[in-house]
């Protein structure tokens, strides 16, 4: 028998087992209630807070049909269909989940970006979550840049970091600016603390 690490063993998979991030999951569920699509998320906050957690939610919120195969885009994903077993089991062909933490070049960057040409398979969408995004280099940033400014409308890309502060002002114009307020307190590092996460968002 394959032991397995707790904290994956007991990840949460919907948004309704989520604890401590009640603005986020907000944010969120509003968003795929009303339909309202962004091309790309932000998640920001200290190790051990939720991000990957989210960015696989939001990869099965997108891309979930249901246990009848009928279902559409949902803030309560049903955990049955094929998207969201495999989302689950890591072997979704369609989401593409990259560590820029050891990936952090050039080279790693535009062998992702390659799939880019291609539509989704079997999904809705194609979703790509880069992990600690603000390691990639300042080529492989600018290589990612080009190719989300001209990404389709069936891509999502979803990136997560510890520190706004510690990515370039390039990658951060590609979310919403969340309000003057939020940019000073960003500033200030204060949108980010021990048990928070920061969700921007950007919509073509």
């Amino acid at each position: 028998m394959t032991a397995l690490a707790l904290a994956r063993k007991w990840r949460p998979k919907t948004f309704s087992e989520l604890l401590g991030q009640d603005h986020v999951v907000k944010a969120l569920t509003h968003a795929l209630d009303q339909g309202r699509l962004h091309h790309a998320w932000l998640f920001t906050g200290t190790r051990g807070v939720g991000k990957t957690t989210i960015a696989r939610i939001m990869a099965k919120a997108l891309n979930c049909t249901g246990a009848d195969g009928q279902g559409q885009m949902t803030s309560a994903p049903c955990g049955k269909c094929q998207a969201c077993t495999e989302i689950d089991a890591g072997r979704f062909v369609d989401y593409i989940e990259m560590d820029a933490a050891s990936n952090r070049g050039v080279d790693e960057m535009v062998a992702l970006l390659e799939k880019a040409a291609y539509a989704p398979s079997s999904a809705r969408f194609k979703v790509y979550m880069i992990d600690e995004v603000h390691m990639l280099t300042s080529h492989a940033f600018n290589s990612m840049l080009k190719t989300r400014r001209a990404s389709s409308p069936c891509e999502v890309y979803s990136c997560d970091h510890r520190s706004p502060k510690n990515t370039s002002y390039g990658f951060i114009s590609l979310f919403t600016v969340q309000s003057q307020a939020d940019a000073r307190a960003r500033d200030r590092g204060a949108l980010t603390s021990r048990s928070s996460i920061g969700v921007s968002q950007h919509r073509d």
